[in-house]
């Protein structure tokens, strides 16, 4: 009988020593610096961007999309491709690994309800030295591979196929707005 329970209890046994040698998982990791990226909620501007001090205080956090972004983009324009060449090379924080972010995560930065003239940023916003003008994005307009979509900070608007940020990519008078993370785009 007793050689039977122990038979019995012995796998039970077992699984709970190795149960206990496994630290408990309490979740995603936590702390100032760490984002779960939350497309689904919004955040007050306090909340949402983090100024990254590990970052030499040059990158800034976006809690909602989980993107780090210069915290002073460049005051000087250049074509589409200087501009993907700028970022893919650009050193900001001590970090490489920078790029033209696509139409989406740039939009993403739009307050629609600041009126223009912009820069159509969150209220309380971190950031230096944006342009109430055009940004390159990384996207490509599908149907006309010459040009790019934009976002124009002025208005508070993404591209049309009239509108203002959509431009030639040999134009060499739009922003650059380097980011960090997220999915990225292959230029064409």
């Amino acid at each position: 009988m007793k050689h039977k329970l122990l038979t019995a209890l012995g796998p039970i046994i077992l699984g709970l020593v190795v149960f206990a040698a496994i630290p408990a998982m309490a979740g995603p990791p936590t702390g100032l610096y760490y984002a779960l990226p939350s497309w689904n909620q919004t955040f007050p501007a306090s909340m949402r961007f983090i100024v990254l001090t590990n970052m030499s205080s040059e990158a800034v956090l976006d809690r909602e999309t989980g993107l780090v972004w210069e915290k002073s983009p460049s005051t000087s324009t250049s074509n589409w491709e200087g501009a993907q060449s700028f970022c893919n090379t650009l050193t900001t924080g001590r970090r490489l690994g920078w790029r033209l972010p696509t139409i989406q995560e740039l939009a993403s930065l739009v307050d629609t309800s600041v009126p223009s003239p912009g820069p159509t940023l969150p209220s309380g916003h971190p950031f230096s030295n944006v342009q109430p003008s055009n940004y390159w994005s990384a996207t490509t307009i599908a149907v006309i591979t010459s040009f790019a979509w934009g976002v124009n900070f002025y208005y508070g608007v993404v591209a049309t196929v009239d509108g203002p940020g959509q431009v030639n990519k040999d134009f060499p008078q739009n922003y650059r707005w380097c980011v960090r993370g997220g999915q990225g785009v292959d230029p064409q």
